[in-house]
């Protein structure tokens, strides 16, 4: 057995965490030599019990490790583990760090700088776009968003980083074969072709009230901060925020509008002490020392012109509707015959080039 095997083995038993998988690396020292122990030698690890010592004794037949082996294979993703130099070094550093990582796609030594962007998945259209808008800069100026692949917020953050070209990662509270939200399959593909799609559980385990709390915490422990941009009190993305406040990392919130229910969560995380965050440049001012002038392009507010500007196929399609004369987005998607989502991409993309801006009530005018 390879050590890697080791701890896929181990990320398939019962009975066996993350929190017990550090005790008994700490006692034998290699995956492998777990499974060479007896009942007796598990029972002096400490933190492992009768019931610990019996799944792992027995773990062969329990565990279809040579299934879940093909099944990897098969679908074309790859395991890391704690025993790898390319695991994430931020959430290596986490008290309860994943025995094993599903990666479809690729980690970079780059995801190093990376913010959790969250919310709610029930949202307004100022939290859609605001996450769409706080994603594009950060990820333009080298940031990789990372977010949890559900409805709302975190597919709008998945969103606005793609429209960028920067990268962004996906972090699911399932199986890495399963979709959910179902309506994102082609959105988590588009995310492993340029990011990575990754989940600490095993295949065919579905999402329940368990997994995305072990997923949030995936979300918070592999980034220098998160952003909260829209969230009730009840939100799951509070559950990340103070994750993010266990690890030591710093929080961010969006405010929003007093009487909505919607930004109670990120008002109430700013009377905590969550710093208040209005745009991208609040989140990289806690960060400037990874970003240093030097290595930045000058701005357009810098110099007085702004860049040569391509546009996508889907950007020049949404270009040639919009007018000088307000267009509302309805009627963009009407006319262009793109997708809902992929309008909103385009759009957002086409407002951070200064080429549409967008007005009250969804409309929009071209700019030039």
């Amino acid at each position: 057995m390879t050590t890697k095997e080791a701890f896929i083995a181990l990320n398939l038993i019962e009975h066996v965490g993350p929190v017990r998988v550090r005790q008994l690396l700490d006692h034998f020292g290699e995956a492998p030599v777990i499974f060479q122990a007896n009942k007796q030698q598990l029972l002096q690890v400490r933190g492992i019990g009768a019931d610990t010592a019996d799944a792992i004794c027995g773990w062969e037949s329990n565990v279809d490790l040579s299934g879940e082996l093909k099944r990897i294979s098969d679908f074309g993703c790859h395991v890391l583990t704690q025993a790898d130099a390319d695991y994430p070094e931020l959430l290596r550093q986490i008290y309860d760090p994943p025995i094993a990582l599903y990666v479809w796609g690729t980690l970079t030594a780059k995801d190093k700088n990376s913010i959790a962007l969250v919310g709610s998945r029930q949202t307004t259209s100022y939290g859609l776009e605001t996450a769409r808008k706080l994603a594009y800069q950060l990820a333009y100026v080298g940031v990789t968003v990372i977010s949890g692949g559900a409805r709302g917020i975190d597919t709008a953050a998945h969103q606005g980083a793609m429209a960028a070209k920067g990268r962004t990662v996906a972090v699911l509270g399932t199986g890495i074969n399963l979709v959910f939200p179902p309506e994102n399959a082609e959105l988590f593909a588009r995310i492993s072709a340029n990011g990575a799609v990754i989940t600490q559980f095993p295949f065919n385990r579905p999402a329940d009230k368990q997994t995305f709390p072990i997923r949030n915490r995936i979300v918070a422990g592999m980034t220098l901060g998160t952003v909260v941009v829209e969230a009730n009190l009840s939100s799951g993305a509070l559950i990340t925020a103070n994750f993010a406040t266990d690890y030591g990392r710093q929080v961010f919130a969006v405010p929003g509008r007093i009487d909505s229910p919607r930004s109670k969560g990120c008002h109430d995380l700013i009377k905590k002490g969550a710093k208040l965050c209005e745009g991208a440049e609040d989140v990289l001012s806690e960060f400037e020392y990874l970003f240093p002038a030097s290595n930045k392009p000058a701005s357009p507010a810098e110099t007085g012109v702004l860049p040569a500007l391509s546009l996508s196929e889907n950007e020049a399609k949404i270009l040639d509707v919009v007018t000088k004369e307000e267009t509302h987005i309805d009627e963009i998607i009407r006319t262009c015959g793109l997708p809902t989502s992929a309008v909103s991409v385009g759009l957002l993309s086409l407002e951070m080039k200064r080429m549409v801006r967008q007005l009250p009530g969804k409309m929009f005018v071209r700019v030039r």
